[in-house]
């Protein structure tokens, strides 16, 4: 589990990487504060299927047999939980599969136990599946509750001079570098370093 987005953005970008050219899956999914309600488990889960199939040469019968029978029903419907948790164990267990889900602290307390336990069934019916969290450090206990055993946890903590750079270089992309005068760029280099360290 991971703390900073940027460390979660390039384990992703390596993982992708390494999955190119090889029979190997990488999904991905960034929960966001502002669309919680619309992140229910069946989307969080039907979005990472969706990702994996959309990897694949061919669409696995059985997953085709399930859409077209949910499409039959009037009006159609979506697959229930349990199908999605079943179609992502099946096509897991037959290639590497990478699950990476970013800012795992942002989805909402009633969805994220059940989310863990989603991932917990794949990762048994799938042992070679590997699952990337990335999230605040307050995540990594019920992280570690839930995947008992399953779980290597690693903390990032930026330094102050990381911040600092990572500050300079986003002041320096700056479309309009003459809206900030010098004395209000050395208070942001200065407040927020030290408000960072804080948390």
């Amino acid at each position: 589990m991971l703390r900073s987005c940027d460390a979660s953005s390039l384990v992703i970008d390596r993982l992708c990487d390494w999955a190119r050219g090889r029979n190997a899956a990488v999904a991905c999914l960034y929960l966001d504060f502002a669309a919680q309600k619309e992140q229910s488990l069946t989307s969080i889960l039907g979005s990472l299927l969706k990702q994996i199939v959309s990897g694949l040469g061919k669409i696995p019968e059985k997953i085709a047999q399930a859409f077209r029978g949910e499409g039959q029903v009037i009006g159609g419907r979506k697959l229930e939980l349990g199908e999605i948790v079943e179609m992502l164990q099946d096509i897991s267990s037959s290639q590497p599969t990478f699950i990476c889900i970013d800012a795992l602290d942002e989805c909402m307390a009633e969805y994220r136990a059940k989310l863990l336990g989603a991932l917990k069934q794949i990762l048994h019916k799938s042992p070679s599946t590997r699952i990337f969290l990335a999230g605040r450090p307050h995540m990594r206990n019920e992280v570690e509750r839930h995947l008992a055993g399953r779980v290597v946890a690693v903390s990032i903590i930026p330094t102050r001079d990381d911040i600092v750079r990572f500050l300079q270089a986003k002041l320096g992309e700056d479309t309009t570098p003459d809206a900030m005068d010098e004395s209000l760029e050395e208070e942001i280099l200065k407040t927020i370093p030290e408000t960072v360290s804080e948390m």
